[in-house]
Order: C-alpha cells, then sequence, then structure tokens
C-alpha cells in the first residue's frame, strides 16, 4: 500500500499563510521593540538633563540619642541655588528627623555638614532628595 501524502509539496506554491503570518509578526514585534526602546532613551535623557542639582550623603554619624551629624556633597552650576532633603530613621523604620538644607554657595560643588535634630535615635541618614532652581527664579 502506497503511503498518502497530506499537504502541499514544499517550496511548489510559494509561502503558506502560516509562514506570512509569522513574517509579519516579527516585523511588527521588532517595529514595536525599536520604538519602545526610542521612548525610553528619551525618558532617561530627559530624566539626566532636567536634574539641577544631584546630592549625596559622603558619611553620616548619629551623634546623641536626639541628632545625626551629615556630611553632604551637592553638584551643580555654579549660580544655581536649591534646597536638599534629608531624613533619619530608627530601628523600627519610623522617621525621627527630617531637614531641608538651602544650599545657595556660588561653587559648581558645595560640602556641607549638617546636624539634623531628632526625636530619638537614629540609625541611618537618608538623602531625600535635592532640587534647584537658577538663581534670580526663585
Amino acid at each position: 500500500m502506497a503511503a498518502v501524502r497530506e499537504g502541499l509539496p514544499d517550496g511548489r506554491y510559494g509561502r503558506s499563510a502560516d509562514q506570512r503570518a509569522d513574517r509579519k509578526l516579527k516585523v511588527i514585534g521588532a517595529v514595536l521593540g525599536v520604538v519602545l526602546l526610542g521612548v525610553v532613551g528619551w525618558l532617561g535623557v530627559s530624566y539626566i538633563s532636567g536634574q539641577d542639582l544631584s546630592g549625596r550623603i559622603i558619611t553620616w554619624e548619629a551623634v546623641s540619642d536626639h541628632a545625626v551629624k551629615v556630611h553632604l556633597e551637592v553638584v551643580k552650576d555654579k549660580d544655581d541655588t536649591g534646597v536638599c532633603t534629608l531624613r533619619s530613621q530608627a530601628t523600627d523604620g519610623s522617621e525621627v528627623g527630617r531637614k531641608d538644607i538651602t544650599i545657595d554657595q556660588r561653587a559648581g560643588q558645595v560640602d556641607t555638614e549638617v546636624t539634623v535634630r531628632t526625636t530619638k535615635r537614629a540609625t541611618n541618614a537618608i538623602l531625600v532628595g535635592c532640587t534647584g532652581a537658577p538663581a534670580g527664579n526663585g
């Protein structure tokens, strides 16, 4: 008995509908992937370029049950001013201190030591963030 072959011979009648659909899906997926990468890149660049001030905590020390000493470094444009917010937490995670520091020195990099008063012993010091505005705008 001869074997019964179902389907069309390979390559005889062109691509099947499934192959055409697969190719379309691959093209659509590639285009959407490129668009997504472009949007993510654009958002990243706009976020970074919109940062007027950047700050970081160099060191911190709980000097007593009611104070934390923080060494803060801020990088900014020479004529810009801004405000950096520091916060401190206790062992249980509750906030025990918060302080806004105005940065208005005419320098590109400002190193300052700040004492944050706390309601009880602090276990850390966190830089919440820095926001800035050019001098004369605010």
